[in-house]
């Protein structure tokens, strides 16, 4: 409790120190009221515990509000057997701390508990009254009584308030944790796949070419290991750059391809290495630094993945071209195209089971949508198959008018 106050910024500090002091004084003046030393003290103590009870831990409020409950109703027990009792006051705050507890109670506590405690603490603050003289009791009963056992009603119903807040609250929360999952589900996806992928291939053309009688000459063989070393380590990379953002998910993802498409060039050129001649169409206009993240994180992806895809399914693939620009038609609108040239069967009826049942797709298509666009997978045109992502082009400044422009990787 002391450790959350310190964490506390100064002027909440100060306000609390205030309530507190002025909570104090309450007790105290109330306990005076009485006129009687010993009924004085067990009245401020009796308070305090009330009070106490609201500011516990959670772990520790179910005791705490079992004891300030008991308390109040053996000095209330207590009282009616006393000759001297007060006159003015039977404590208005000791009152108000027992409605405060069966709001908490209500609150943070199972229903049982809850009502349970609250029962208990409703019967102490309707007793509370008996306390003063039996010479007003006439107008406790006409006036005090009904006062308090309404005043139950409101503190029931803040409660529950607050508990439908905290659940409304609580599902929140645990929606954005699934959903930071889902997205270092589809970060490990995109990143590791593909440099997996990449590396598996390269390891299925050494072996193949060797058991053809054809084994690759030392200085082949040492420029695909060092291609599988490169890939490699840019699958380190990745992983590191996703265990940091685990560890501290304020730290900025150094995976993220920037404000802007060109790195869709390494990408590709990249694939071309491993994989069939690949040619990137990238419209100028969207080189220019201007796009928001969520879109050039998106593009990446769509293209990472299809080309993942083609290296592990279109194994007749003899071309692949990626088309990334502003539709013509749509000012508003980027069009992402992967498209190879693979000769249709098994590896199109492969990426149909992929497109239905797999992750890839299925976390692009996600990740399309939360951005505003439409994913659709499936056979080209003429032949092969084909990947388009429509995405909503919100830019954070109008870049100058240019033509398209194609970059042969």
């Amino acid at each position: 409790m002391f450790s959350v106050f310190r964490g506390r910024p100064l002027a909440h500090q100060a306000l609390l120190v205030l309530a507190a002091v002025l909570v104090i004084a309450a007790l105290v003046l109330e306990g005076a009221a009485t006129g009687y030393l010993p009924t004085a003290v067990a009245t401020f103590l009796t308070g305090a515990l009330c009070v106490t009870a609201l500011v516990v831990p959670e772990r520790r409020y179910t005791m705490a509000a079992i004891v300030a409950v008991a308390a109040s109703c053996a000095l209330t027990a207590v009282s009616l057997k006393l000759t001297q009792r007060p006159q003015v006051t039977f404590g208005v705050t000791e009152l108000v701390a027992l409605l405060l507890l069966i709001t908490r109670a209500v609150r943070c506590r199972p229903f049982v508990t809850a009502a349970a405690l609250g029962t208990a603490a409703a019967v102490s603050a309707v007793a509370l009254p008996l306390r003063i003289e039996p010479s007003q009791w006439p107008n406790v009963i006409t006036y005090v009584g009904p006062a308090v056992l309404l005043a139950v009603v409101p503190a029931v119903v803040l409660g529950l308030y607050l508990r439908l807040l905290d659940d409304a609250r609580d599902r929140r929360l645990q929606g954005d944790r699934q959903a930071q999952r889902i997205q270092y589900a589809r970060e490990l996806h995109d990143f590791v796949a593909h440099h997996v992928t990449a590396m598996i291939a390269q390891t299925k053309a050494i072996r193949f070419a060797t058991s053809a009688g054809h084994p690759p000459s030392p200085a082949e063989l040492d420029g695909m290991l060092v291609q599988i070393e490169e890939v490699g380590s840019q699958a380190m990379d990745s992983m590191r750059a996703l265990v940091s953002i685990l560890r501290n998910p304020a730290e900025p993802a150094a995976t993220s391809p920037g404000a802007d498409l060109t790195p869709l060039q390494d990408l590709v050129r990249t694939f071309s290495r491993t994989g069939p001649p690949a040619e990137l169409t990238l419209d100028p206009r969207l080189t220019s630094g201007c796009l928001p993240p969520e879109i050039t994180t998106t593009v990446h992806r769509v293209v990472q993945e299809s080309l993942t895809n083609i290296r592990k399914h279109a194994t007749a693939a003899e071309h692949v071209t990626v088309d990334v620009r502003v539709r013509g038609g749509d000012a508003n609108t980027l069009r992402a195209t992967v498209t190879d040239d693979g000769r249709g069967g098994r590896h199109d009826r492969g990426r149909r089971r992929t497109t239905a049942g797999g992750y890839g797709l299925t976390g692009l298509a996600e990740r399309v949508e939360a951005a505003g666009g439409r994913l659709t997978a499936g056979p080209g045109e003429f032949t092969g198959w084909q990947v388009v992502a429509d995405l909503p082009l919100r830019r954070r400044a109008d870049p100058p008018e240019s033509p398209p422009g194609i970059m042969d990787i």
